[in-house]
């Protein structure tokens, strides 16, 4: 029998994490043992009962400290095979099974199934019959498949809120890099750093994860600062920075400009941007494209072709020229 850990890193999120728990108690194939990186100063109370046992691993830092949070986690499991999941992503009952059909005889990294549930959806309970009626998928986002498995070509596409991996792939190679902290570029450069080692990443149809409501921005200001700290953190190692679609909505908003010395960040986001940026009720899912398309439009520039916009936000990689 192969034996599985799941693993998540939370911070507050007490309803959802309640939730996450209780999809792996639901599971077809159940997790030897779930670990929760725990980025606050109290462990989480008041769990439900599980028939695998829960450990809590205290990881703290002035900023979310999701990459120490993440590799605390998967150093300490014991598994043979390793699934991550986000606070706020519950899995499918076959979400265990799911990994475990597509992995076999593979090795890489490994990302599921992400629908998302709208306000309410979670309101009367895990009903995962509900759930395949009500979610829907993201409209910004690759994948999966509509069956078996698809390799990714482009690192840029790892995504952590749910993936998986063989433990002794974890043990062998690259972790999440702890320069990184707060929000934003750490799962990026995890995906690029495996890429570049050779491994390949993959879709799978099946995995699934049923993404819970809560209100958020994107692109998030909300981040602005670590997202822009991070951006550069990221090009001290690779040579270019990334979130370029994030830098570029700043920028039209007028939050930062790039200059020749590097991002400078021109003033801080006010209630326009908030309101601009944040999830509504009616939305699954909040949307950096739908408010970059708002911004071209308050411009009255209809030269935004998909050309221009792919170059601009090309540019943002690196310094502007003198």
């Amino acid at each position: 029998m192969i034996h599985v850990s799941a693993l998540t890193i939370a911070a507050g999120r007490e309803a959802h994490l309640r939730n996450v728990v209780a999809g792996f108690q639901a599971q077809q194939h159940k997790p030897s043992e779930l670990i929760i990186g725990v980025m606050q100063d109290a462990d989480y109370t008041d769990l439900p009962r599980t028939d695998f046992p829960i450990r809590q691993i205290r990881v703290t830092a002035p900023e979310l400290p999701l990459s120490a949070a993440r590799n605390a986690v998967a150093d300490s499991a014991t598994g043979d095979m390793l699934v991550f999941v986000d606070v706020d992503c519950i899995p499918a009952p076959d979400f265990i099974s799911g990994y475990l059909d597509r992995m076999a005889d593979r090795r890489g990294l490994f990302m599921g199934e992400v629908m998302y549930l709208p306000q309410g959806g979670t309101d009367g309970g895990l009903d995962f019959d509900r759930f395949a009626d009500i979610a829907v998928k993201h409209s910004d986002r690759q994948g999966p498949p509509a069956s078996g498995v698809a390799a990714c070509a482009d690192y840029r596409c790892f995504w952590s809120l749910n993936f998986a991996m063989w433990r002794q792939d974890w043990l062998d190679g690259p972790r999440f890099d702890e320069s990184f902290s707060g929000y934003g570029g750490e799962d990026t450069d995890f995906g690029r750093a495996w890429s570049d080692g050779g491994a390949p990443i993959w879709w799978i149809a099946g995995g699934r994860v049923y993404h819970q409501y809560h209100p958020h921005c994107m692109p998030p200001v909300h981040h602005l600062h670590s997202v822009l700290r991070n951006t550069e953190v990221f090009a001290r190692k690779w040579g270019h920075r990334t979130m370029e679609h994030w830098l570029y909505a700043f920028q039209l908003m007028g939050l930062i400009r790039n200059a020749p010395e590097g991002l400078q960040l021109l003033r801080e986001p006010g209630p326009t941007e908030f309101a601009l940026c944040e999830q509504q009720g009616h939305m699954p899912y909040a949307n950096s494209r739908r408010v970059i398309d708002h911004l071209h439009r308050l411009a009255e520039d209809d030269r935004m072709t998909s050309e221009r916009v792919a170059r601009e936000q090309s540019a943002l990689l690196m310094p502007a020229a003198e």
